[in-house]
């Protein structure tokens, strides 16, 4: 039988405001951490906070203890994010944007890096009149060539987030470059955001056709923020792909938890006629793609 990634995304930058339900607090995202692992999880996403200030917050301490806190019970792949630049809605980012991912993989506590190869603009469809509701996602090349680097030396999967077509190309292309470990290509769709795709089977498909003539063989996924990505799950298990959901990707104002989403995407994977990987599935897929590539 077909096993199939689940990766689930606990929080997001969101903050409480627009996201009611999200684990801020290091204990409350190790507990829905652990929660969503024990259910069929392979791969858990997190953004670390100030419980002060309630925004983002990227200390590779706060990290390394969600990870290890995770870990302790569960092994399951664990990997934070990046400083969000462009937006208010994270903390400081004047930082090196992978500081925090090269201290964590140099002590051993990471396996993959978000590395999202280029920038877009966040606009909301309830608020598009709005001068200053949006916000650009800056992705320098400066900054998506310092990311290359930390996973290349540190042997760390890469996982990008392909809000427009364009990233799968230069993705694809540096990652050759720099002689990177197969990175996981996440497709992100959205119903409230005003870039990329919405959630249709024929949008999935030319992800999938681009993705085929610059990295064929490449694992790739269904994602979004703003969406509700479950009925393209069948879509995409039929075709070979993974899945991503959470909080971080659910509407805006959810009222259902991290494990709640876990387990409906995972019944959805199962009628579909695969199974949820485990950890130990999902690095033994990696290690052999990454073996294929240096024959």
């Amino acid at each position: 039988m077909r096993k199939v990634w689940i990766e689930a995304s606990l929080n997001g930058p969101w903050g409480r405001s627009r996201q009611p339900n999200i684990p801020i607090c290091v204990e409350e995202i190790v507990s829905e951490g652990i929660a969503v692992a024990r259910a069929g999880c392979a791969i858990v996403h997190v953004h670390a906070y100030d419980e002060k200030s309630g925004r983002q917050c990227d200390d590779w301490e706060t990290y390394a203890r969600i990870i290890e806190g995770i870990r302790s019970h569960c092994d399951v792949i664990v990997y934070p994010t990046i400083p969000l630049a462009g937006s208010s809605y994270a903390g400081d980012t004047t930082r090196r944007r992978f500081a925090h991912a090269e201290e964590l993989a140099r002590r051993g506590l990471l396996e993959w890096t978000v590395l999202d190869p280029g920038s877009v603009d966040f606009a909301r469809y309830d608020s598009i009149r709005d001068e200053d509701a949006g916000f650009v996602y800056e992705n320098s090349l400066a900054d998506i060539h310092a990311g290359m680097r930390v996973a290349r030396d540190h042997r760390l999967t890469a996982g990008f987030a392909i809000y427009e077509p364009g990233f799968t190309r230069l993705g694809a292309a540096l990652a050759r470059a720099y002689g990177l470990r197969s990175p996981v290509y996440r497709f992100m769709f959205s119903d409230e955001f005003a870039w990329g795709f919405p959630p249709k089977r024929e949008y999935l498909d030319a992800h999938r056709a681009l993705l085929d003539e610059v990295a064929p063989d490449a694992p790739w996924m269904v994602a979004g923020l703003g969406v509700d990505i479950c009925p393209l799950i069948p879509h995409a298990v039929g075709n070979g792909g993974h899945v991503r959901i959470g909080l971080e990707d659910a509407h805006w104002g959810s009222t259902r938890t991290n494990l709640q989403l876990a387990e409906d995407a995972i019944g959805r994977v199962r009628a579909a006629g695969a199974e949820p990987a485990t950890s130990l599935e999902v690095r033994a897929a990696l290690d052999a793609l990454t073996s294929a590539q240096r024959r």
